[in-house]
């Protein structure tokens, strides 16, 4: 592939002075509208980007399939470039591989709660969730390996792919050997969103290391 570079331009959203930590659905709605977004994506828009990446998992579990779809939209009038979010990547390449059965994996700081929106945000597009499991370590204890070996312990005999949620949990170098160790496809939150801004942007990149995705273009 010819080669190619990415420059990186990040805006965060602002929160509520009142919401300390942005874990529960609701907080994470109030956030995950265009009213919200709209200074970020004013920024962005200023800064010239070619594509914008919303990175937040959990926001597309909260506000579920019709409504990120209804935000990507809205946003990307307000922007006037392409959007793509973790979730919708998420799913596109299980679409892309025909993938019908996957297993959730989340990091250690989503709760029961947040696994249940994630199974059902799946099983609107059509995937089913085998199951929801959250790692049961403290964040700041959980490594690549310690991802491998629990995941590989956990994985469902009958899954197809497993899909790593969470954009702030650093389990993308987890991939390959999950790969190799299980069979499956393994997809991650910041994996998966990159390959679908490469599509966005139609960057032909070399992207080694990382799992079978970067093998194929999203349909």
């Amino acid at each position: 592939m010819a080669s190619a570079t990415l420059d990186m331009v990040v805006e965060r959203v602002r929160a509520d002075t009142s919401v300390i930590l942005p874990s529960e659905a609701a907080d994470l709605r109030t956030l995950a509208t265009p009213s919200a977004l709209r200074p970020a994506v004013a920024s962005l828009r200023e800064a010239r980007v070619d594509v914008i990446a919303y990175a937040s998992t959990t926001s597309g579990y909260a506000i579920g399939q019709a409504g990120e779809l209804n935000l990507v939209k809205r946003l990307r009038h307000l922007a006037g470039v392409p959007v793509v979010t973790s979730g919708l990547a998420a799913t596109q390449a299980l679409k892309t591989f025909g993938v019908r059965r996957v297993t959730l994996v989340h990091p250690p700081w989503f709760d029961a709660a947040m696994g249940d929106l994630g199974a059902r945000y799946f099983r609107d597009h059509d995937v089913v969730t085998l199951t929801a499991t959250p790692l049961p370590k403290h964040p700041d204890q959980v490594r690549p390996e310690q991802v491998i070996d629990y995941v590989s312990d956990h994985v469902d005999a009958s899954t197809e792919a497993v899909f790593i949620a969470g954009n702030g949990f650093r389990a993308a170098g987890a991939i390959e050997e999950l790969e190799r160790r299980t069979g499956h496809l393994v997809l991650e939150a910041n994996q998966v969103l990159l390959w679908s801004i490469l599509a966005a942007t139609g960057t032909n990149i070399q992207v080694d290391g990382y799992g079978r995705l970067f093998c194929v273009a999203p349909l």
